[in-house]
Formats: structure tokens, C-alpha cells, sequence
């Protein structure tokens, strides 16, 4: 069978974060100290992605060592009932700025600095397949990557967002959701997608608002030859990075017929697989102990993709996004 590096290999490594929020809407950080915070912490780039407004700071942030990245978390809310602020279930895309040459075949302006964009709202029900589709098409438009964040603090169900095209991404950690209602992790609805066939990547962030200490929970990894905003979006999209809230992951791919991974000392390996059952492998180490920096699984030959997951004996967790394999 076919080798595969799940990795480019094309450069240095890149920290980031692509979801956080400022005193520009609900966060409590303002952008100057939300840059600062992210630096000393060792990032190298920040999306500052309020709520229905976008914002593009890199004239005023970025330097050699850091960029902002322009963006907003684009909403739709279906509130229970007419006259109540209860919401019942929630659309929140990010519309991150695409690269040059997306920006160059938009088909309508690209967004603005301070732009408001009008949030959608509905009372009782709500086609939602349908205006997630409607979203999605007019973030594209204007020339944005498009993310699907926190399923299941949204309270989506998989008829409800799954089936859209165009979707770049499924935010699979949102650390601010995990502390605040443990409704944070999203990989089962990842395999959902990945299963009946949705090529899409996970990534992992914080989306702080810093009520809670809700900063520097989730990240990316990116891969890329500069620090730059297209050399960092294009990577993003091509898949080369991992996300993580603890481990690191150093390289993984497949060959001679197994999938193989290299990391930080990590308590299991988790290699998960698609489609039929039983495919996948766990490497286990000690118990309750670090022991582990490499894991491989041999491929039963009818694999459709292989991800893998490394945990440490804290349960932090770096997630690889998926090889899709050739037979």
C-alpha cells in the first residue's frame, strides 16, 4: 500500500490560538493584553474572533516574532420562546481571513475592520441544516475560512450541521466549554463526519472569555515555513498541524502498512480508525505513568482513515488530523 507523512515537513513549528474573545465583545481581556498574555506564554499567533464582529489588529499587533489573525464568531440562535433570552440551540461559525489568493476570488468584499454582521435569530424552531448551509456559504463568499465550533455546548444534533459543504474544520477541544459545562469535547461527532465520509480537520482552542481562567487550555501546532498569515492559513487547511492541550506530537505517518507516531511522553497511544468495527489499536503504558514516546498499529486493510490521540496521565490530549487511505 501507499506511505503517508502526516506531515509537510516545510518548516519551523507555529503556536496559536484561533478562538478567543475581547472587551470588544464579551471577553474581559482587552486585545492589547490579550496579545501580551498570548507572547509571554509562547505563542506566536492569536485569532481575536468576537462575537458578530469582525476585527482585523494586525497593523496595531504584529510583529516578527507574533500575528493576529483577522476573524469573528459568526451566530444564529434559536431561542426557546418570543420574549425569552433561554436559547435552545446555537450556530456559531468562525469566519477566519482566507489567504491572498482567497481573499483575490472572493465574490463579494472582503469584510472590514469594526464590521458588525447581523446575527440570525429564530423562536421555537428553526430550519437549521439550512442556515448553517446559508452561513457557511456567505463566509466563503467573502473570503473567509469556515469553522463549525462547539457542538455540543450548541446543543446541535448531527441533522442539524453535519451534511454542510464548505465547513474547513470542527472545533473537537473548546477549553472555555470544558470548564464551564464540560461541553467541550467533540470527537465523537468528528468521527461521526469522518465515517460517512466528511473530509474535514479537528482543532483544538481556548475560547476564552477569561471570566473563568479559561486562557491557554486548547491550542494548534502549525507547521509552516514563516510566520505569516498565509503561510499559516494555508497550512491550516492543509492539515499540517496537530492540536493539543498538553503533549506534543513530533511526526506520524504510515508505512510498510502501519501507522506509526512519534511524541512527548504520553501515558496511551490511540490509534482510531474508520470504517468497520473494531478497527483501531491502543498502545497502554504503565499505569499512571508517562512511559511512552512512539506506538504503532498494523492496518487490517480495509481502513478508510487513521487519526491518533496520545494522553498523558493527566489526560491531556493532542489529536493528529486524519491520514485518508488509499487501498
Amino acid at each position: 500500500m501507499k506511505n503517508y507523512n502526516g506531515f509537510k515537513h516545510n518548516g519551523r513549528w507555529y503556536r496559536g490560538n484561533l478562538h478567543s474573545h475581547s472587551t470588544l465583545s464579551d471577553g474581559k481581556w482587552t486585545p492589547e493584553r490579550m496579545v501580551e498574555e498570548y507572547r509571554k506564554q509562547g505563542y506566536q499567533f492569536l485569532a481575536i474572533s468576537d462575537h458578530d464582529f469582525y476585527t482585523d489588529l494586525r497593523a496595531q499587533f504584529d510583529c516578527e516574532e507574533f500575528i493576529t489573525i483577522p476573524a469573528f464568531e459568526c451566530s444564529a440562535i434559536l431561542y426557546c420562546d418570543h420574549g425569552t433570552k433561554d436559547r435552545y440551540k446555537v450556530h456559531h461559525l468562525h469566519g477566519i481571513l482566507g489567504t491572498s489568493e482567497m481573499q483575490k476570488q472572493a465574490k463579494l468584499p472582503l469584510y472590514r475592520h469594526m464590521e458588525t454582521i447581523e446575527r440570525r435569530k429564530f423562536y421555537r424552531t428553526w430550519p437549521a441544516a439550512e442556515v448553517v448551509q446559508e452561513m457557511t456559504d456567505m463566509l466563503k463568499d467573502h473570503g473567509m475560512v469556515v469553522t463549525y465550533n462547539h457542538p455540543i455546548w450548541s446543543r446541535v444534533t448531527g441533522d442539524d450541521f453535519m451534511d454542510t459543504d464548505g465547513l474547513d474544520a470542527l472545533e473537537i477541544y473548546n477549553h472555555g466549554c470544558v470548564l464551564e459545562s464540560a461541553t467541550g469535547v467533540a470527537a465523537v461527532q468528528w468521527d461521526e463526519m469522518l465515517r460517512a465520509g466528511k473530509r474535514i480537520n479537528g482543532f483544538a482552542s481556548d475560547d476564552n472569555h477569561n471570566v473563568l481562567e479559561d486562557s491557554f487550555g486548547g491550542w494548534i501546532v502549525v507547521q509552516a515555513p514563516e510566520l505569516s498569515h498565509d503561510a499559516i492559513i494555508q497550512n491550516f487547511l492543509d492539515g499540517n498541524y496537530y492540536s493539543s492541550t498538553g503533549p506534543e506530537i513530533e511526526d506520524w505517518g504510515i508505512k510498510d502498512g502501519k501507522a506509526w507516531i512519534s511524541c512527548s511522553h504520553v501515558n496511551q497511544i490511540r490509534f482510531v480508525a474508520g470504517n468497520i468495527i473494531n478497527d483501531g489499536f491502543v498502545v497502554l503504558g504503565e499505569k499512571f505513568e508517562d512511559d511512552l514516546t512512539y506506538g504503532e498499529y498494523v492496518l487490517k486493510g480495509h481502513e478508510a482513515y487513521v487519526r491518533v490521540e496520545v494522553v498523558d496521565k493527566f489526560g491531556r490530549t493532542a489529536w493528529t488530523n486524519p491520514i485518508y487511505i488509499e487501498w
